[in-house]
């Protein structure tokens, strides 16, 4: 599957999400037994470990369709990275995206730090660390909650720029045959915006 027709079964599955029609695919017993030998997944998912956004019921695809990576934040580790290289390397998955959703209380956070607010605790710090690229500027002169939604946009543009600056995607993404996506879920509705 290449990048377009993934990205196009992700916003398809999203759609049917939002309107409560979910299919709820790849469930049945026989398809589990096939993936106990091979996956196949056709999108990795960098997403927040928030609870209000699963990727696979917000995207509705089912068990083998998406390779999902969780961490507060959505934010990029060597951990993180490793892992995407893996799903790229091993498991042939050519799009990726970094999935925020409004609301994010990790992203909160740092904004509450960039106005020397209470320190999160040391365990938080270091997520707060690797987001605080993205927030400059953010968290200053103004109300936290109107600044919210910004920064949580500008977070998931930091982690799609760190995935895409890395050395060895440069010459896939020219060739276009890997694809790098942002987007936030709105968490009233389910839906999600795809950044462009």
């Amino acid at each position: 599957m290449d990048c377009e027709e993934a990205l196009f079964r992700l916003k398809a599955g999203n759609r049917r999400f939002v309107r409560g029609e979910s299919l709820h695919p790849h469930e049945e017993r026989e398809w589990r037994r096939h993936l106990t030998h091979e996956q196949h997944p056709f999108a990795v998912i960098l997403g927040c470990s928030g609870s209000q956004a699963p990727p696979e019921l917000v995207f509705d695809q089912g068990f083998g369709d998406l390779f999902v990576i969780r961490v507060a934040g959505n934010v990029v580790s060597p951990e993180i990275m490793a892992s995407l290289q893996f799903a790229e390397a091993r498991l042939g998955t050519r799009l990726f995206v970094v999935l925020g959703h409004e609301g994010c209380r990790i992203v909160r956070a740092a904004l509450e730090e960039n106005l020397a607010a209470p320190r999160p605790p040391s365990g938080i710090e270091g997520l707060v660390r690797l987001m605080m690229p993205a927030l400059r500027g953010f968290g200053t002169g103004s109300d936290l909650d109107a600044q919210l939604s910004a920064a949580v946009e500008a977070n998931v543009r930091w982690s799609v720029q760190q995935l895409i600056e890395r050395p060895e995607a440069r010459q896939p993404l020219q060739e276009k045959r890997i694809q790098v996506v942002g987007a936030v879920c709105q968490l009233e509705t389910g839906g999600v915006r795809f950044l462009d």
